[in-house]
């Protein structure tokens, strides 16, 4: 029986995908095979011997400790596109939130309370410090087209806007799912100089931290409106801060907000809704558990940021699952163990990921425990597992 450890509420939607016959899921589970969780931050948390993957029910992974579960032969699967629909809608609302002061409006409107007879000539007389601008017609620049950033420039088109869109290392995939009227900038510097609003839409990583900085608000149009629903650490806070009393940002608006951000005019600070929807949150969490139960019992690895995803259709009674650093001649010292002991090699996929790498070896008869000890003695080998694929 696999074993399930929740760091965070999962969607009963998604925790129904584990056959109660086969799997243990619970907050108290010791010795787990999976963790699957939401925000949990397990940074300073110790790794269990026996855990095999990390499922993250959702898109971002900096609350996982990417690299000491590389070290350690674990597998750290997210959900890309699962919640992408609830983060384009929420992106749409900071955009007519950008345009129109409708949040200082409604504060206004709540000051009103209990004033009987007078709200409507107060409304009538203090309505027009609220005044915005319309979107129809205006540029949108969309900085990366994953598939959120895709959907937010359909969208964007939809409602009338010109769009221009910015990623050097858009997938074939996103690239078909883009409407041919989005413009293509020739830079990023290039989409801030026509941009009438701005939206961001990539991952947080050490290449795109603080990369909206004082070098980047000065190419921007005096006057932008800034949507960022991807991650708070994308934008410098300080340079932001003196952007604004520039008057080169108009307005910004965040999922991320933190102290610094709350104390700035122009700000509207969203508390990190982009998800939550029941809608994304039972799409992340099935997600994520199909590519668990998928991983755990065939070894196949789908959407993982730290090991290749690999797919192998079942040739044979036996699998041989085999994790290593992405170092030369694995491939056939691992050949040469099988050979030696007799064990035919049916199929094999090997594929790598940056420092490491992944292998599915489909065999003819079961491998015992001193060639799985063998294999183990090979440097640079980080885990090795066998699966009886027998109906």
């Amino acid at each position: 029986m696999y074993k399930i450890k929740k760091l965070n509420k999962i969607s009963a939607e998604g925790l129904a995908t584990f056959p109660l016959d086969e799997y243990e899921i619970g907050t108290e589970v010791t010795h787990p095979d999976a963790i699957v969780l939401r925000s949990f931050k397990m940074h300073d948390m110790e790794l269990p011997e026996t855990l095999l993957a990390v499922g993250r029910a959702g898109a971002g992974v900096n609350n996982i400790p990417i690299e000491k579960c590389s070290e350690n032969g674990i597998v750290v699967l997210n959900t890309p596109g699962a919640n992408a629909n609830a983060v384009k809608e929420l992106t749409i609302a900071g955009l007519l939130l950008a345009s129109r002061d409708v949040a200082a409006g409604i504060s206004f409107a709540n000051t009103l309370k209990g004033k009987g007879s007078e709200v409507p000539t107060l409304v009538e007389a203090n309505k027009k410090q609220f005044a915005g601008q319309e979107i129809y017609g205006k540029t949108l620049g969309v900085v990366g087209l994953g598939k959120i950033g895709v959907m937010v420039a359909n969208a964007a088109l939809d409602l009338g806007m010109q769009v221009i869109g910015y990623d050097p290392f858009i997938s074939v995939q996103s690239a078909w799912g883009l409407s041919r009227d989005v413009q293509r900038a020739e830079g990023l510097d290039a989409l801030m100089a026509k941009s009438d609003y701005l939206t961001l839409h990539m991952p947080l990583s050490n290449e795109t931290r603080g990369m909206i900085n004082a070098e980047k608000f000065a190419h921007m149009k005096k006057g932008v409106r800034i949507m960022n629903f991807s991650r708070g650490g994308i934008v410098n806070n300080e340079d932001l801060k003196n952007a604004i009393s520039n008057d080169v940002v108009g307005r910004y608006v965040t999922d991320f907000p933190d102290d610094e951000l709350l104390n700035m005019e122009n700000v509207i600070a969203i508390p990190h809704l982009g998800a939550s929807t029941s809608e994304a949150e039972g799409n992340c969490a099935v997600m994520v558990a199909k590519q668990l139960r998928d991983f755990l019992e065939k070894g196949n690895v789908k959407n993982s940021v730290n090991y290749p995803d690999c797919k192998l259709e079942q040739n044979a009674d036996y699998r041989l699952l085999i994790m290593n650093k992405n170092i030369p001649n694995m491939v056939g010292q691992i050949s040469g163990i099988l050979a030696k002991a007799n064990i035919n090699i049916v199929e094999m996929l090997n594929k790598s990921k940056g420092g490491y790498a992944y292998n599915i070896i489909d065999v003819s008869n079961e491998p015992t425990e001193d060639i799985v000890k063998s294999i183990y003695g090979i440097e640079g080998v980080v885990k090795v597992r066998m699966l009886s694929l027998k109906k």
